[in-house]
């Protein structure tokens, strides 16, 4: 595991202490507290997840397998379902690996999501880690409505080194993205990140909006792959879940990049979000740096939230 791989587990892990707490060891009450695995048991685990975030769907979901496995492999004891209800939440979360297709591919990803989720700063550390890829990255600021946002993305290009269209404030969103995606074909750029408006209090604009530009982009660039990541705080729950419901009715959703799961209690959101959309969780942020978000790894965060001892 590299250096910078094992620094970002470790901050994983340290800010999903609060969602330990707050799942873990009721999940470790449960094992201990009871003797048989019965109706009751199986009540306490489902409130338990429940009450985590984890959601009715995942939960039920999740609970439902481990019924499967405890009668195939006739377990008894309530200490032995732990290790199969952490793999039963490893297996909600996987994420498929023509995921980051649009990584090799030339490609337009839109980030969308309401203001205040560290949108923009979420396109800034995307754009940094595909040009560490070897992607030429641009961006293109259609976020024309919130005063500063342009610049706080100039900021972000800067520090990326990418370069960067933008529309003065007020502008069309359309005319930006129009600008971007034929300086994007002439300059032979390989990702053209879009950061967006995070309207969504008015639906119908926004969706009219995105019709609009999605319309120009498939006279412009038809051959373009196209990504529409979401980006979701972690720290508001169920909120961020029904947010990424109400933007999958405006567009069509690919991902989600879910941010802030430093110091949240309710980290088990990411499982409920995964298993309520059909929509993976691709990328994750613990904090403000550049480094602090990454690939989301399944497998990692089971093992960040469980504290599960790692080989190697």
């Amino acid at each position: 595991m590299s250096e910078e791989k094992k620094g970002f587990f470790s901050r994983l892990k340290a800010g999903l202490t609060k969602t330990r707490n707050n799942i873990v060891h009721g999940i470790d009450s449960v094992f201990n507290g009871f003797s048989m695995i019965d109706e009751d048991f199986y009540e306490e685990l489902e409130e338990i997840l429940i009450m985590g975030d984890i959601g009715v769907n995942a939960t039920t979901s999740i609970l439902e397998r481990l019924r499967e496995q405890v009668k195939e492999k006739h377990i008894k004891e309530p200490a032995e379902c732990k290790e199969l209800l952490i793999e039963s939440i490893r297996e909600q979360m996987q994420v498929e690996a023509t995921a980051y297709d649009f990584e090799h591919k030339q490609s337009i990803i839109f980030v969308i999501g309401v203001n205040g989720v560290g949108k923009t700063t979420s396109v800034g550390k995307l754009a940094s880690i595909l040009k560490g890829n070897g992607r030429k990255v641009m961006l293109a600021a259609a976020d024309t409505f919130r005063a500063a946002a342009g610049e706080q993305l100039t900021e972000w290009a800067h520090r990326a080194g990418v370069d960067i269209i933008g529309g003065a404030e007020g502008s069309d969103p359309a005319a930006v993205i129009y600008d971007a995606v034929n300086a994007a074909k002439a300059r032979n750029v390989d990702v053209l990140l879009c950061d967006t408006a995070g309207r969504l209090h008015n639906k119908k604009n926004l969706m009219e909006e995105l019709k609009k530009i999605n319309r120009i982009i498939d006279k412009e660039f038809p051959n373009a792959h196209r990504e529409n990541l979401v980006v979701l705080d972690g720290t508001t729950g169920q909120n961020a879940l029904q947010q990424a419901k109400d933007f999958g009715e405006v567009t069509d959703l690919t991902g989600i990049i879910l941010t802030k799961m430093d110091g949240t209690a309710k980290g088990g959101i990411a499982v409920a979000i995964q298993s309520e959309l059909k929509v993976p969780v691709k990328y994750i942020g613990v904090g403000e740096t550049i480094e602090d978000l990454q690939k989301f790894d399944s497998n990692e965060f089971v093992n960040a939230l469980f504290d599960v001892k790692k080989e190697g």
